[in-house]
């Protein structure tokens, strides 16, 4: 697998100072085993996140896009996902025990390296399936896309349970939601920004979706790249609760027949999960209405001759229409030695969320997320 790089930048774009953070993936293609361990693993968890408040890392192991922060001064740098579905920084400790082997397979903070480190020593515990996640709390200098935060408060976490962590692509995750869900209230990372350096606190992302191109998109930083969307397509979605980035979706339709999410929904705009989940029945119903859809374990897949001919299936929010053909929603991996086209929808049932749009939704479309105006942005690429 590639390791994930990033080239730093800032530019002006207008009156606006960008600051961007490439982003790249792993350029194996995943295989159908795996995908559906790791499916299973993560309904069981997102359900469980939702319900206590608590982060979900689960559904990161099926993530493609991912790019690259440092902390400390001099710089120590890291792979992580960039998260709008959470709100802390999350990184690995050199104070690991022995016994911890993620650690051993991922880079590790080391704050007895760095200048600007200030210890805080908070003890913090996330619940998993596979056991408890454990750390403490510190503070130092947060640098991404040649943006620089001083006091940013992470997790060093020093025990990490189950295989899953040993095999994760990432060493962290850097949450891009709102501080309601910010376990032990820390200040995120978006809102120390725009106490400092960062014009406003709106960011937003490109995900590039061609498989063939190692370029795996952007995450802007202060505003929006006009040069990537059509302009007039720009259409902005008020947030109804101020902890994920929740919005109300009025429906979704397959091959022009409303098939799911009549009467209005709630949906949120998830980059920390690849796949689009809703209610077990709308899935149900929408996965009716493609032909030729095969459900084995949870996973629906179709023939890959037939992607083409796939009925669009609309998701209407705000008024707008956003359109995903067969192409868009069908993601390609491996089965034994052969290809599998895998159906990038699932059905979960969520106690307050209905409808999680992750990537296979948000990289059809360029994103915005208005922390200042608290409203979600959608636009067609050019």
């Amino acid at each position: 697998l590639r390791n994930c790089l990033l080239v730093l930048s800032v530019v002006l774009v207008g009156c606006e100072a960008l600051f961007r953070v490439p982003l790249k993936r792993f350029g194996k293609t995943p295989e159908i085993k795996d995908f559906s361990n790791h499916l299973t693993n993560f309904k069981v968890q997102k359900a469980n996140s939702i319900l206590t408040g608590t982060v979900s890392l689960s559904n990161y192991m099926n993530a493609q896009y991912y790019g690259e922060i440092s902390l400390g001064t001099p710089g120590q740098k890291f792979r992580v996902i960039f998260d709008t579905g959470s709100s802390n920084l999350w990184i690995p400790s050199q104070q690991c025990s022995f016994f911890n082997l993620a650690c051993w397979t991922h880079r590790t903070y080391k704050n007895k390296k760095s200048s600007t480190y200030t210890p805080n020593g908070t003890e913090i515990s996330l619940g998993y399936v596979s056991g408890s996640l454990t750390g403490f709390l510190s503070t130092d200098t947060l640098e991404l896309g040649g943006l620089t935060i001083t006091n940013q408060t992470f997790v060093e976490a020093v025990k990490e349970p189950g295989l899953a962590f040993v095999f994760g692509k990432f060493d962290g995750i850097l949450g891009l939601a709102y501080p309601a869900i910010s376990v032990n209230n820390v200040l995120p990372p978006v809102q120390n920004m725009a106490l400092q350096n960062l014009a406003k606190p709106i960011f937003s992302f490109y995900l590039n979706r061609n498989a063939d191109d190692e370029r795996g998109g952007e995450l802007i930083l202060g505003g929006i790249d006009h040069n990537l969307i059509q302009e007039e397509t720009l259409n902005y979605i008020p947030v109804n609760k101020k902890a994920y980035w929740q919005f109300t979706m009025d429906s979704v339709s397959v091959d022009k027949i409303e098939s799911a999410c009549s009467g209005t929904c709630q949906a949120v705009a998830d980059t920390g999960t690849s796949l689009i989940i809703g209610p077990t029945k709308d899935v149900d119903a929408i996965l009716s209405k493609i032909p030729g859809v095969s459900t084995f374990f949870g996973i629906s897949t179709v023939d890959c001759d037939a992607v083409d001919s796939l009925p669009p299936i609309v998701f209407r929010i705000n008024g707008q229409d956003y359109t995903l053909e067969g192409k868009d929603y069908i993601m390609k991996m491996t089965a034994f030695f052969s290809s599998a086209c895998v159906v990038g929808i699932t059905g979960m049932d969520l106690p307050m969320i209905q409808w999680i749009l992750g990537d296979v939704f948000l990289g059809k479309f360029y994103s915005v997320y208005d922390a200042e105006n608290n409203q979600v942005g959608l636009a067609k690429l050019k």
